[in-house]
């Protein structure tokens, strides 16, 4: 890396650290929106952009890391919320996987369309389970008194450092993955399955590896979406207009492109 992208970037983090002193309630507002929606978008991006599953099911993960997530916190007394969060991301991991499997056969349209069966029956689920939502009676749940670490989640300014925190650490991990062996191996099943599949690399592990990491990211995004940003939620709002929403972020920003989701999420909040 050149001295001046090193330069680059820590201005760059120097001024986002210090947003809560210079922006207002209403600027960190708009700027965690678009951390979370970079947060998720940096995960479909593994799916679609490296490993070219196109996949219309992602605001479903989001909706069984947040009501995993919950549960965690409603059931298990004293569970760290850093953890709830953590085991979101495990919930929508296994259904990912779950769902990932007719990506062995099935690409294209066809995937997308498996993929979307996701989306109807999480929010199936959502409304017929009643111990998904821990017995509510209108499928709504809520959130308070939020602590990491011992120390209040309540104010826009923790939030943001929070929704920063979770992002910063995921987009690296991200960056790491794709520079090394388990992204070049998506890569390339993403550019030529049947090439892929003669010099080595196995079709099986990389493209439930693409489900698998993009959703846990996704799981853990959905639950930092509702424990933080919405504070309550019912299953519409994982609804299949936010799949759409961050289809066309991506598109937006750019395939491939871990930087793309971050310019995608700032044009679909900013814009409007």
């Amino acid at each position: 890396m050149s001295r001046r992208a090193v330069a680059c970037l820590s201005v760059l983090g120097a001024l986002l650290l210090a947003a809560p002193l210079l922006l207002g309630n209403y600027g960190l507002s708009v700027l965690i929106l678009v951390l979370y929606l970079a947060f998720v978008g940096q995960a479909w991006n593994i799916m679609m952009g490296f490993a070219g599953q196109l996949s219309l099911g992602t605001a479903a993960f989001m909706a069984v890391g947040a009501y995993v997530a919950y549960n965690c916190q409603a059931r298990i007394e004293g569970m760290p919320l850093v953890v709830s969060l953590l085991c979101g991301g495990l919930g929508a991991t296994v259904l990912g996987v779950a769902f990932g499997l007719p990506s062995l056969r099935i690409k294209g349209l066809y995937l997308a369309v498996a993929t979307l069966a996701a989306q109807f029956f999480v929010d199936w689920a959502c409304l017929r389970l009643k111990w998904v939502t821990n017995d509510s009676s209108s499928g709504s749940v809520s959130v308070a008194d939020l602590r990491v670490f011992g120390a209040s989640v309540e104010s826009p300014a923790a939030r943001y450092l929070l929704c920063l925190g979770f992002v910063v650490v995921f987009a690296l991990v991200t960056k790491n993955l794709v520079r090394g062996h388990i992204g070049r191996s998506w890569m390339a099943m993403r550019d030529m399955d049947v090439a892929a599949a003669v010099i080595g690399i196995r079709p099986v592990q990389a493209k439930l590896s693409a489900f698998a990491v993009s959703s846990f990211i996704i799981g853990v995004a959905g639950a930092l979406w509702g424990f933080v940003h919405l504070g309550s939620w019912e299953p519409a709002a994982f609804g299949i207009n936010r799949s759409f929403d961050l289809l066309f972020m991506i598109i937006i920003g750019g395939l491939g492109s871990i930087s793309g989701a971050f310019f995608g999420a700032a044009f679909i909040v900013v814009l409007p």
